[in-house]
């Protein structure tokens, strides 16, 4: 039986191929796992996400909520401010904070400079925009195949992102 696997240091905004066969194999796993079974919303169980962006009903955060959810943990939206920051000391202490009060962090609408300072300094996976259509793992919904819509395959790899990078 396939088990889901886990990529330490994941980088998702460079997939390498090894990496994408992980984040596909995970995705079948899902597929095959079927919509709203048990174990699906057990993977991420207990686990707290946070998504940073301005609008919680954006394509990108519903898409977010939607695949976190599913998977069983919780999203809290914080509406950032990290652009307003100026000190190097501040944005370092915040990101520290993130990274004690959450399991991972979604930023979505934030300079990649800043995105980057972040996932410096939390300590947990950091995304950059990994919901978005733009995303390089939105590409691999392509690649999955099978009798589902390229949203619904896009779901299933947001999911499979999620499970292989969230320990």
């Amino acid at each position: 039986m396939h088990s889901f696997q886990s990529v330490r240091n994941l980088r998702l905004d460079e997939l390498s191929p090894a990496d994408s066969d992980v984040l596909l194999a995970n995705a079948h796993f899902l597929e095959q796992s079927g919509e709203g079974a048990r174990q699906m919303g057990e993977l991420l169980r207990g686990k707290n996400l946070g998504l940073l962006c301005e609008s919680e009903d954006a394509d990108d955060a519903v898409r977010f909520r939607c695949a976190a959810k599913a998977l069983g943990a919780r999203v809290a939206l914080i509406r950032p401010r990290l652009s307003e920051l100026r000190e190097a000391r501040t944005l370092q202490y915040t990101a520290r904070m993130l990274g004690r009060l959450y399991d991972a962090v979604e930023c979505q609408g934030l300079p990649a400079d800043l995105v980057r300072q972040v996932a410096d300094e939390a300590g947990v996976p950091v995304y950059d925009g990994v919901a978005s259509t733009r995303h390089p793992t939105a590409r691999l919904a392509e690649s999955l195949g099978g009798t589902r819509s390229l949203a619904e395959n896009r779901q299933l790899v947001l999911q499979a992102a999620l499970v292989s990078s969230i320990s």
